[in-house]
């Protein structure tokens, strides 16, 4: 338990220390649609690669996407309904079968996740391992036309179930935590990855209903160590009808977060 707490707490701390609003993409920023993440998906298994919004800045690759994760019989598919622009489309709902065993029937648990990829090293001109950035992934809560940024940085944690690996991992062949291992992993490899609901971020601060269609940014981005952002690449996520929305990255919101981690923890307890 005593591990678990003090991942929840660097998550926290984290999050206070990168809620920082007027964000802008860098000008150099090279955004693709539909990428290979370079070189494999390594989370998992059976996920294959495709379908990422990828920014390949300064040598560092980072990739967003969406995916459906509870189909009509409660199971994954490598299906991510890229509309080829940045956006993915999905119905909305909650799974009618299925579902995490630790929130059965949870109305926040979406049929969908969205998928990160972080990569320092991608073409080998950098020599960077993930420790040696800071990061900021935004998440959007806001089924209308406005944003509310649950914000953190996802890699610097005291330990993370993350995939990790570099650009020679196979697929589904990441490493995961142990528990005592992570600063380790994060000190030695050059890429990270992870799948996402809902699910596990929402609370009173930032709730989220599965059967309310709307449209919700997702951003990632890098910083160097003079806290200059390097990379930053955005999806938004259309749920049913969606909504018409601009996003607005400047507008972050950090409250609540703590209880959402913790949220995420208890639930990953049960399960």
């Amino acid at each position: 338990m005593s591990s678990r707490l003090s991942r929840i707490g660097g998550l926290v701390a984290a999050a206070a220390v990168f809620s920082i609003g007027g964000l802008t993409a860098p000008a150099h920023a090279v955004v693709s649609f539909d990428q290979n993440v370079t070189s494999n998906t390594i989370f998992g298994s059976g996920n294959t690669n495709g379908a990422f919004t990828v920014d390949r800045s300064s040598g560092v690759e980072l990739g967003l996407r969406g995916k459906v994760r509870f189909n009509g019989a409660g199971v994954a598919e490598n299906t991510f309904n890229s509309n080829g622009d940045g956006t993915y489309s999905f119905a909305a709902g909650q799974p009618t079968v299925g579902g995490f065993g630790f929130a059965p029937g949870s109305s926040s648990t979406a049929t969908w996740n969205f998928e990160w990829s972080v990569n320092t090293n991608y073409d080998n001109s950098t020599g960077l391992f993930l420790d040696g950035l800071s990061y900021e992934l935004g998440i959007d809560f806001d089924a209308g036309v406005g944003t509310n940024f649950q914000t953190f940085d996802p890699i610097n944690v005291p330990d993370a179930d993350h995939s990790i690996g570099d650009n020679t991992t196979a697929q589904g062949a990441g490493v995961e935590s142990n528990g005592t291992n992570y600063a380790t992993l994060i000190g030695s490899n050059n890429l990270a990855q992870n799948s996402w609901n809902m699910e596990f971020f929402d609370n009173g601060s930032f709730p989220f209903d599965a059967n309310v269609d709307g449209t919700y940014d997702i951003y990632l981005l890098a910083r160097d160590g003079l806290g200059d952002e390097i990379s930053r690449v955005d999806i938004q996520v259309i749920v049913g009808a969606g909504a018409t929305e601009v996003a607005e990255p400047g507008i972050l919101a950090v409250l609540g977060f703590g209880l959402a981690g913790l949220g995420l923890m208890r639930r990953r307890q049960r399960a």
